[in-house]
């Protein structure tokens, strides 16, 4: 730990924080005068924002589906696995193929008659439609991540409780929130954590898809250390993604918690 992490953590504040001249805030100040960062930051939050939820969602209804147990079950476990096989870089220039202007999906479009000329949707006058196109990418690429978490967590749970449950009249709907959510906390809990710290962490399939037209903090990480040859800002960037990751991960412990008395 101290060698993987703790010894790059020093010296990646030493780097942010110094410079020839000792401590200064120097680098900060050219990082927050960088029209760039604060889009990467808006960017980065409005995906996490956007994201995890949907994929918390898409993966417990997934894993229910699964509980109950439907005809080819392995086969629907193995085919919703399969985005976890594939690269970053790899998923976002299968879904540029799809949304390019030339794509699939334009050509879909004109061909339906749905359109003239298809739509611009990595056009980089067009915020909205880039990020659609980067949150889409994501749910894809990531969503199963969270669903083998979370099937994991389901197969946790006693039967009993839901049969008592349904013993005492509970709809589907109480069940699921009185019974199977609060049982469950444990591992959305890590789920929520590991989702998040990796949609900080997202850089490939948004470069694939948008470059820096919708730039996020790792980008602009990659930016300042390899084209603009400045390992001090980037550690500046980097830390800003270590502290929001840090923030959310106390957040996550705080409020999912297991119910006292379940082990």
């Amino acid at each position: 730990m101290l060698a993987l992490f703790g010894w790059p953590l020093v010296q990646g504040v030493l780097s942010a924080f110094t410079d020839d001249g000792g401590f200064t805030f120097a680098h900060w100040e050219r990082l927050f005068g960088d029209p760039y960062f604060l889009r990467a930051l808006r960017n980065t939050l409005l995906l996490i924002v956007i994201v995890v939820p949907v994929q918390v969602v898409l993966a417990v209804g997934m894993a229910l589906l699964m509980q109950a147990r439907p005809r080819f079950a392995s086969g629907h476990f193995y085919l919703w696995c399969v985005p976890l096989a594939i690269s970053e870089l790899a998923a976002g220039l299968v879904w540029l193929s799809i949304f390019d202007n030339r794509g699939y999906l334009n050509s879909l479009l004109v061909s339906l008659g749905l359109s003239e000329n298809g739509v611009q949707w990595l056009n980089y006058e067009n915020t909205t439609t880039m990020l659609l196109t980067v949150v889409i990418a994501e749910l894809w690429r990531a969503t199963s991540l969270v669903f083998v978490i979370v099937v994991a967590g389901v197969q946790m749970i006693p039967r009993e409780y839901d049969e008592a449950a349904q013993v005492f009249g509970a709809t589907f709907w109480q069940r699921l929130r009185h019974v199977t959510l609060p049982l469950l906390g444990p591992s959305l809990q890590v789920a929520l954590i590991l989702r998040t710290i990796l949609a900080l962490q997202a850089f490939a399939v948004a470069q694939a898809l948008t470059g820096r037209d919708f730039p996020l903090l790792v980008g602009e990480t990659y930016e300042w250390y390899v084209v603009l040859q400045n390992p001090a800002v980037a550690s500046a960037v980097a830390l800003v993604v270590l502290v929001i990751s840090l923030g959310t991960a106390v957040l996550y412990l705080r409020t999912v918690r297991q119910p006292e008395g379940v082990r």
